[in-house]
């Protein structure tokens, strides 16, 4: 079973075409099945109003829809946080007469240059994304190969006869029914009972999977969306991010100490104080002290995306790769 998952910017009757609604809040869910292999469409329901609703449907997906009706400054945005979260991959259909001549000047230099250009027909494009399900890896690796994996939470519930159940993508490694977990940040630990995956029960899931998860010796009280549930050791905790830093190449004028700076990474949205800067021979590339309001979890090497939210039209700050 392949899944692949996408963050859909695009409007709601485009996403109703291609998949089943399913779980709905600032992001909302939609379905795509045939067989064993499945599309999860991620659409950021509350953006504009709220970025971290697009960070967040970004920083889980493997591919992007762009459905472009104008050139607007909301364009520009999802541009650059598609570009400043490494996103690759990826579709670009065009209305309103729009052609590409008149947005790929606005793709130029960013990972946008690499999608493809689709015509609006919501079947070929379905049967496009079934095809691309069907080539992620799906089986369940050794223990020796793969013995960690990782899940980052985005909803939490508790069901009756069930108890637990927490939903998320799975970031990294392999997961296994009967694992024991780590709950970060914290000290919790809880017993994975069973998985399932697009309604299917499962042994196990690899990364890139969207998984349900029943826990054992855990209230969805003690959740939160952006915990992370883990059985790997090199997953660290911090409160503090010292790393280089790369900026847009929009961004007017340097980082200065006292920003308010939020970090966006996995299904975390956390704000967090600039407390020193160096700034070589260009303020794009400084490096950054920021002190977090909130514990951060994540692995080594792992891409953070900063946002600033006093910002106005310009919201999107750029990247850096913790140490």
């Amino acid at each position: 079973m392949g899944n692949l998952t996408v963050v859909a910017i695009a409007p709601p009757d485009v996403l109703r075409e291609l998949g089943k609604k399913g779980t709905s809040s600032d992001i909302t869910f939609y379905n795509l099945k045939r067989g064993s292999d499945t599309v999860t469409l991620i659409e950021p329901s509350r953006y504009p109003e709220r970025l971290a609703s697009l960070f967040f449907s970004v920083s889980m997906a493997q591919s992007a829809i762009l459905v472009i009706d104008a050139i607007t400054p909301a364009l520009g945005e999802c541009i650059l946080m598609l570009d400043s979260a490494g996103l690759r991959e990826g579709f670009i259909v065009l209305r309103n007469y729009l052609s590409p001549d008149q947005v790929n000047p606005l793709f130029k230099g960013t990972v946008l240059e690499s999608y493809r250009f689709c015509d609006e027909n919501w079947i070929e494009l379905k049967e496009a994304l079934l095809i691309r399900a069907s080539e992620v890896p799906s089986q369940e690796p050794s223990a020796d190969s793969m013995p960690y994996g990782t899940m980052a939470i985005d909803h939490h519930f508790n069901v009756k006869g069930i108890g637990t159940v927490a939903l998320g993508g799975v970031v990294a490694g392999c997961l296994r029914k009967h694992d024991q977990l780590k709950v970060l940040p914290g000290e919790r630990t809880a017993t994975l009972r069973s998985i399932q995956k697009h309604d299917d029960d499962s042994g196990y899931g690899v990364v890139h999977d969207r998984v349900g998860l029943a826990l054992k010796n855990i209230e969805s009280d003690d959740l939160d969306r952006g915990y992370v549930l883990t059985t790997d050791p090199a997953v660290s905790v911090t409160d503090e991010i010292t790393a280089d830093a790369h900026l847009v190449k929009y961004w007017p004028s340097p980082i200065h100490e006292g920003m308010v700076i939020y970090c966006g990474h996995w299904m975390q949205f956390v704000s967090g104080k600039v407390t020193a800067v160096e700034n070589a021979s260009d303020f794009r590339r400084p490096s950054l002290t920021i002190r977090l309001e909130k514990p951060l979890v994540y692995l080594p090497g792992d891409r953070v995306v900063l946002h600033y939210l006093e910002g106005g039209k310009l919201r999107v700050v750029g990247r850096l790769i913790l140490p």
